[in-house]
């Protein structure tokens, strides 16, 4: 039961990671309707520049203080990334309102790419490190309860939390601000919400703030774990899983999805793998999202559309 425990926690914090990338295609998907396959190249551009300005930030000003350094590298780096998503806004999506489905996906796999390369010009192409603070060893928890306890890593526990408390904010700023019901009343239909005064482009460029921020966040937890490095950008492949488990249109179901997948891939790799040869954390979350697209294509909290002819 220990070590059945141990998986478990394991996949729901990995579940935790993987939903807060989810979030910022759920985020842009509902407000614009763009799937945007750029969310991943966000979390790379973002990490690299908050590895980068907390290494150059204490240089420029002549200080050594890691705390100061990165928060003034936390402000510079979501700066930037806002600054991104107005160029997005204005020089791409802009551009392309009521194009077909396919051209907008186009468009942010060209962002996706043009990010990874003006990000490699301008940072370098380099391994480089994020050092926030976070604990690296791991502990044991419930000794006296179990043989040998449960063995908890700590980075991935505070990851945990801080996606947690992120994606309870952003429910918060949904909920609760004017700004929020206004991204919801874009969400549910467009023409609507313009009708009554909502301006559109000012939503979009705000939604895609909001999920720059959601990639900084990512960028910085992911870069932690596992050093800024090109691959970082594939992480978020992992998060179309989630999305297409959860439901395009789902804030909850980017929640629900990512922890579903957490825990599946880790208990099926301990659990199932030792069958079948290993291996199965890298395709079990395709082989679910194939799964529920054959049989709910909208996934478990998706928008079931219906067209009357």
């Amino acid at each position: 039961m220990g070590f059945f425990l141990e998986t478990l926690f394991g996949g729901l914090m990995a579940g935790m990671l993987y939903s807060l990338i989810a979030l910022g295609f759920v985020l842009i998907f509902k407000a614009s309707g763009v799937f945007n396959f750029a969310q991943g190249a966000m979390v790379l551009f973002a990490a690299l520049a908050m590895a980068r300005l907390s290494e150059w930030i204490p240089q420029w000003l002549g200080f050594e203080s890691k705390l100061l350094a990165n928060l003034l590298a936390f402000i510079g780096a979501m700066a930037l990334m806002i600054v991104v998503a107005w160029l997005i806004e204005k020089l791409v999506l802009g551009k392309l309102v009521n194009q077909e489905g396919i051209t907008l996906l186009m468009a942010t796999l060209g962002v996706a790419y043009f990010l990874d390369g003006f990000g490699q010009t301008l940072f370098g192409s380099d391994i480089y490190k994020i050092d926030v603070g976070m604990p690296k060893d791991p502990v044991f928890l419930a000794e006296q309860t179990f043989e040998g306890g449960i063995l908890i890593s700590q980075e991935d526990l505070v990851a945990a939390l801080v996606a947690a408390a992120l994606v309870g904010a952003l429910a918060l700023f949904f909920q609760k601000t004017a700004t929020g019901r206004a991204l919801r009343a874009v969400a549910d239909d467009h023409q609507a919400a313009q009708s009554i005064g909502i301006p559109l482009n000012r939503i979009w460029v705000i939604v895609w703030s909001v999920a720059g921020f959601v990639a900084l966040v990512a960028g910085i937890i992911w870069g932690s774990k596992l050093g800024v490095q090109f691959s970082l950008s594939q992480v978020a492949l992992k998060a179309l899983p989630v999305v297409i488990l959860g439901g395009l249109t789902s804030v909850p179901g980017a929640i629900i999805g990512g922890l579903i997948i957490g825990v599946g891939e880790k208990l099926s790799e301990v659990y199932i793998g030792p069958m079948l040869g290993g291996g199965i954390e890298i395709w079990f979350a395709y082989v679910l999202a194939l799964i529920f697209l054959l049989v709910r294509p909208q996934g478990l909290f998706g928008e079931k559309i219906i067209d009357r002819v």
